[in-house]
């Protein structure tokens, strides 16, 4: 049977005030699994994640959980590898020209998220806003900087297919929060190397939604791959 590990979210891996990013989360907890399931991880979100704060994950070999005391806080599962439908590309030029129509410049519910805050001169700043002429898609650039001259974590690649997805409708009058997401890495992401994430709402349903996310090279090859169920929350 697999060791019981301690698990932890720095604070500056935040996405709503005082718990952690959804796509940060997700990321660590499908390396923490791997060993014991492996194949392609889909984690579901019960319950935010404090920061800072020793965790507790259990691996298993079909199912896995993160505990906080008495509460499971988020559990792993696996899918057939290769299941996630993939969201055509954009140029960078389209990319970039999205990101000035970005819907959190002004009245982000989350505006200090480690990868979409505006308020985060320290995180991620992406700014994914819609495309021109494609329905429910939205796209922006990226330039990963702050991991020294290699490969990007892969939380933080996770971090980066979360967000946009999340854009895909307009959660500034109902925020929206992660509650499952299933990514698969294709390539390694390095650092000051010029990147597209794109993402495209799937199916929309009460107050859930289901979008998938891409993200490509400079040469327009896909990198990651993701898909994520989106619950609506009431403001707090």
């Amino acid at each position: 049977m697999s060791q019981v590990r301690e698990f932890t979210v720095p604070a500056r891996y935040n996405g709503p005030p005082g718990s952690a990013q959804g796509g940060y989360l997700c990321g660590g907890l499908a390396a923490l699994a791997a060993p014991a399931q492996g194949s392609t991880a889909a984690v579901t979100l019960l319950a935010p994640a404090p920061l800072d704060t020793a965790m507790e994950f259990r691996p298993g070999q079909r199912r896995s959980g993160l505990w906080h005391g008495e509460e499971l806080v988020a559990t792993v599962t696996t899918v057939a590898t290769g299941s996630i439908p993939v969201v055509d590309p954009v140029s960078a030029e389209i990319a970039a020209d999205c990101a000035g129509r970005f819907l959190g410049r002004r009245g982000h519910p989350f505006p200090t998220c480690f990868a979409c805050g505006p308020d985060r001169v320290d995180g991620l700043r992406l700014a994914p806003g819609p495309v021109r002429g494609r329905d429910a898609v939205v796209a922006c650039r990226w330039t990963p900087r702050d991991h020294g001259a290699g490969e990007v974590p892969a939380e933080v690649v996770w971090s980066v297919l979360d967000c946009p997805g999340g854009w895909t409708v307009d959660p500034r009058p109902s925020p929206m929060v992660l509650s499952r997401m299933v990514a698969e890495l294709h390539s390694p992401v390095w650092t000051n190397e010029s990147y597209v994430v794109v993402a495209r709402r799937d199916t929309e349903h009460g107050r859930t939604s289901v979008n998938l996310t891409a993200l490509y090279d400079a040469a327009g090859v896909l990198v990651a791959s993701a898909t994520a169920l989106w619950t609506a929350v009431d403001r707090g």
